[in-house]
């Protein structure tokens, strides 16, 4: 699985081809586009934090089905989105076309991308580049490909957060592969400022996202069947261990919901970088 919990990776004992191979197949399990399109307003804010503007070149990299893509595209930016799952491309596409906009959407690695340097204004990422298993080579890629004063932005879930707990109770039942760095390092301060190191600025915006469910079961029947991360994990365990994290996961999701008038509500926190190139 992706969301490996090692703190401290090394890089050169690991078959990243092999981890990415592995990755691929997890993120094209489900559906991602029936979680993502639920993310949508992350994509927004993370367009107006980066202040992309009419006419700029904006790269959306590891874009799932599109939301920073979309978010861009309505701001009336040039917007090529790209990901290494064809498949949440083609949901991307299908939702640019139906809302009527010219983006441009093609397989790429977040790791090798194929752009030439200062190729675009604003290079985003929601919730993906977090994912690729070598930070300081999508790091170095998504600055060779941005101008000079142009503004890199992501979204990254926190290890505090309720996507770090959600990871790490998976990792105590499915073991992770060793040697890959954690993605929830993305969400941590220090190491983003050690991945852009050098960059004109860094500012750093801790934000809540709140997921709306009708209950927990509701959650994780969602999850479950459709977010690669937990479809995989569920589907790598026999029944009595299935019945051990569904039990797990249900307690969790209890835990972590806050009251509310009707359904689940859970607030679950990701660190925002906006990264002056």
């Amino acid at each position: 699985m992706s969301t490996v919990l090692s703190s401290k990776p090394d890089a050169a004992s690991v078959d990243l081809p092999a981890v990415k191979t592995r990755q691929r197949a997890m993120w094209a399990s489900g559906d991602y586009s029936v979680i993502g399109a639920t993310l949508q307003i992350v994509g927004e804010q993370l367009n107006e934090s980066a202040d992309v503007c009419a006419g700029e070149r904006v790269l959306d990299v590891a874009a799932g089905s599109g939301n920073a893509t979309l978010a861009a595209a309505r701001r009336f930016a040039d917007v090529t989105s790209t990901d290494y799952v064809p498949a949440l491309l083609e949901r991307g596409r299908e939702r640019a076309g139906a809302e009527g906009f010219d983006v441009t959407f093609e397989v790429a690695d977040a790791e090798a991308l194929p752009y030439p340097d200062a190729s675009f204004d604003v290079v985003l990422s929601s919730f993906g580049v977090m994912f690729a298993p070598d930070h300081q080579q999508s790091a170095r890629e998504m600055l060779r490909v941005c101008r000079p004063g142009g503004r890199i932005a992501v979204a990254n879930w926190t290890p505090e957060g309720f996507l770090g707990e959600l990871f790490r109770m998976i990792a105590a039942h499915v073991r992770p592969p060793s040697g890959v760095a954690s993605p929830l390092l993305w969400g941590v301060d220090a190491h983003i400022g050690s991945l852009f190191k050098g960059a004109a600025a860094i500012a750093l915006q801790r934000r809540q996202y709140a997921f709306r469910y009708r209950s927990a079961e509701h959650w994780l029947e969602v999850f479950r069947g459709f977010y690669g991360p937990v479809h995989k994990a569920f589907a790598a365990l026999d029944q009595t261990r299935q019945d051990a994290l569904e039990v797990d996961l249900l307690a969790l999701l209890r835990r972590a919901g806050r009251p509310s008038a009707a359904g689940l509500v859970i607030p679950a926190e990701y660190l925002e970088a906006v990264i002056v190139r």
